[in-house]
């Protein structure tokens, strides 16, 4: 239990996850043609965009083809990571028995293999979301990003940290994904992590030898600046991918938990856990699509192999109910929600910011414990029992 939950029954835990449930059962008996023409025209898309990078930057020397051909790209990447690669690889589609857009095949474009990304992110995080000592991704080891976590010198310059981590995201993401804090553990050697490197270096060679030798060659005099195209493209997709990250994951609202939380966790409770842990962004479609429908990253951590275009009909389904059960659904415009990661970030940086971020939390709790009592009674007048 805690502050936001502790006017809920077992049996009311219990109605949530049965509604729930049944959310996701009308969904997913419903995938058909529709949604597999979705995925496809969004490749389709990314791949013009990709290509139309590709060609502009062959003539970088000139000012508008180098802007325009690294917007192009960026988009491309961004596109890829996050409405095809992130979805693919947590299975949306596998449902399609595409061989070619399925979580056992598709290699992304980005540092970290499919393979290690799919164990950090798909198992770690998502069973173990925004738990103390399970989930690695509070504060991606390098960010004092919650109150309970204890303050060290190093956190001073966080805020610089942070934006180094934004300009360099998916390398962050590479290296955390090999869970090198291992060895500094006694949980595992050099040795032990040494084929695991030896993998993401040739990924991570792959990488820069398309983006920063082979396309930019193939521009002839107009390598520095294809070169310089490319590399403006990878920080694009950096910064937003951390900041769409950042802001699902890590507003001043969004809850996290002890260990002993999952000590006999059902599945009900998971799904409350994951409510509680999560946070959206409020905007249009071109958003929702260019964050990867992660802008409903509530939804997805609810069910994170549901195909991303449902998230966005499902969201008020869950919006009224956690409106009905007194729970908080934190959503905000993106510059609200960055706007408080960043100044999170910033607080934290100091060793007294936990009680001022713990003070805004309590103040974010739905209403405050009288009204969550008079919703429970008004519930109980009104919401039938699940069947």
């Amino acid at each position: 239990m805690t502050a936001s939950t502790e006017h809920l029954s077992v049996e009311d835990i219990e109605r949530i996850g049965a509604e729930l449930e049944a959310i996701r059962d009308e969904v997913m008996s419903t995938l058909g043609e529709a949604d597999a023409q979705y995925i496809r025209r969004v490749i389709r898309s990314q791949r013009g965009f990709e290509i139309a990078g590709r060609i502009l930057l062959l003539g970088a020397l000139f000012p508008p083809a180098f802007v325009a051909g690294a917007a192009s790209l960026g988009i491309a990447k961004i596109l890829e990571n996050m409405e095809i690669g992130h979805n693919v690889l947590h299975g949306q589609w596998d449902w399609m028995r595409d061989p070619e857009i399925h979580s056992t095949t598709w290699e992304w474009d980005h540092v970290s293999t499919a393979s290690s990304w799919q164990q950090t992110h798909n198992y770690l995080h998502h069973t173990y979301t925004n738990v103390h000592g399970k989930d690695r991704d509070i504060g991606y080891n390098v960010l004092r990003i919650d109150p309970d976590q204890p303050w060290h010198p190093r956190y001073l310059f966080q805020t610089v940290t942070n934006l180094g981590l934004a300009l360099i995201f998916e390398y962050g993401i590479a290296a955390f994904d090999l869970e090198l804090d291992d060895v500094a553990n006694g949980k595992a050697t050099w040795r032990d992590k040494m084929p695991e490197i030896k993998v993401m270096a040739r990924k991570a060679g792959k990488q820069a030898l398309k983006d920063y030798v082979v396309f930019p060659a193939l521009s002839g005099p107009s390598f520095v600046p294809a070169l310089l195209g490319g590399l403006l493209a990878n920080t694009m997709r950096n910064v937003w991918s951390h900041a769409v990250i950042f802001c699902g994951h890590f507003p001043v609202e969004v809850e996290t938990f002890d260990e002993e939380r999952l000590e006999n966790e059902s599945q009900a409770e998971w799904y409350v856990r994951q409510m509680l842990g999560s946070a959206n962004i409020e905007g249009s479609p071109l958003l929702h699509l260019m964050t990867g429908n992660l802008s409903h990253q509530i939804e997805h951590h609810l069910f994170p192999d549901m195909p991303s275009n449902r998230y966005r009909t499902i969201a008020p389904k869950v919006r009224d109910l956690c409106r009905r059960y007194g729970l908080p659904y934190h959503a905000g415009p993106m510059y609200k929600q960055y706007g408080g990661v960043l100044w999170k970030i910033a607080r934290l940086s100091f060793p007294g910011g936990h009680e001022t971020i713990a003070r805004r939390q309590r103040k974010a709790l739905p209403g405050g414990r009288l009204a969550a009592a008079t919703l429970r009674r008004l519930r109980d007048r009104t919401v039938p029992a699940a069947a």
